[in-house]
């Protein structure tokens, strides 16, 4: 593969190395679990703590979250009636929420459901903030996103975020990140007063930006994007762009692991992609590993430094199917091929 790294020096300059390194890195796929099952899926989410990964499975005829114990990938249960595109614990309040319409918070132990609570949009995106248990349900129409409280579920208030939400990310210090697809930028959320104080704009970079990490001891935002396919490295504090290294096309997902400095862009192609951060101005393409067709999104263990995707086998595509923008045009998906892939070390 290519090994791309760029490097910002005294002054602001930037400096390119290209190289070619023909290695294998030191990421594999480690596991894998074929469950099988109808309906499609979409984000997956691994609750470290409670030691159980979530995904839902959208559509019909049988929408739902499954859930694996995380350990061993072994199914465990499901919360039906969800016709869902994400999931995000709380671990204080031990609830769980879905993103869903209405919202469908459950138990994390027992999985029952305690209620559903209605709410505005289109819900999409989700994500829990564990500095004040509040969960975000984003959603690409108005409201853009709107904020839970975990402990007895009522809703908060919604925000408007001045464009379609992806990812989002929080830095624990009173601010929420999330990926603004539609204008190439990352909206900044003030979680005290529910309003956005900035909108980094990283178009130049990188536009349609899917996944998103945070490196929350540097101050280091990570947006995957898909146009052109790039990791955008972006400075918390104030919005300049540090640095980008080159993608796999097709990023649905992303993420930074703190133990390991190392941030991930998982693609439709059925690639992963990892980025070391060398230093807080310095990052590297260090692997591109083969996972599984579909496998888009992604989530991470950060007990055991995996990373957790799914995918599926598909049929021939129909002559002349167009690429679609996370990834080439194919076939229907083979039944009861779903599969979930762990990758590590």
């Amino acid at each position: 593969m290519h090994k791309v790294s760029l490097t910002v020096i005294a002054g602001g300059a930037l400096v390119a190395c290209l190289a070619l390194a023909q290695t294998a890195g030191p990421y594999k796929v480690v596991k894998t679990a074929k469950t099988g099952g109808e309906g499609g899926f979409d984000y997956i989410y691994a609750d470290n703590d409670g030691r159980k990964l979530y995904i839902p499975r959208p559509g019909q005829p049988n929408p739902r979250i499954d859930v694996f114990n995380l350990d061993t990938l072994a199914p465990v249960g499901s919360i039906p009636n969800a016709n869902a595109r994400g999931a995000a614990v709380d671990t204080k309040s031990g609830h769980g929420f879905v993103s869903s319409k209405p919202v469908v918070m459950f138990d994390t132990k027992t999985l029952a459901v305690i209620k559903t609570i209605p709410v505005e949009g289109g819900p999409d995106g989700i994500m829990a903030d564990p500095s004040d248990h509040h969960v975000y349900i984003f959603s690409h129409s108005a409201p853009n996103a709107t904020v839970i409280n975990a402990a007895d579920g009522s809703v908060l208030g919604t925000i408007d975020l001045g464009g379609a939400p992806e990812a989002a990310v929080a830095d624990g210090k009173g601010h929420v990140y999330v990926d603004i697809e539609d204008k190439g930028s990352i909206a900044v959320v003030d979680t005290k007063t529910r309003t956005v104080t900035a909108h980094y704009d990283i178009k130049e970079k990188g536009d349609g930006c899917a996944g998103l990490g945070i490196d929350v001891k540097n101050g280091i935002l990570f947006a995957t994007c898909r146009n052109p396919a790039a990791m955008v490295m972006v400075n918390a504090k104030n919005g300049s762009v540090i640095t980008s290294v080159p993608i796999d096309p097709g990023t649905d997902g992303g993420g930074f692991n703190p133990n390991t400095k190392e941030a991930f862009s998982a693609a439709g192609n059925g690639t992963l992609t990892v980025v070391k951060e060398n230093s807080p101005t310095s990052f590297a393409v260090e692997q591109v590993v083969k996972t599984m067709t579909g496998a888009k999104t992604m989530t991470i263990d950060r007990k055991t430094n995996r990373i957790l995707t799914m995918g599926a086998e598909y049929g021939p595509a129909p002559a002349g199917a167009p690429a679609r923008g996370r990834g080439p045009g194919r076939g229907p998906m083979v039944a009861d091929s779903f599969t979930i892939v762990a990758v590590g070390k």
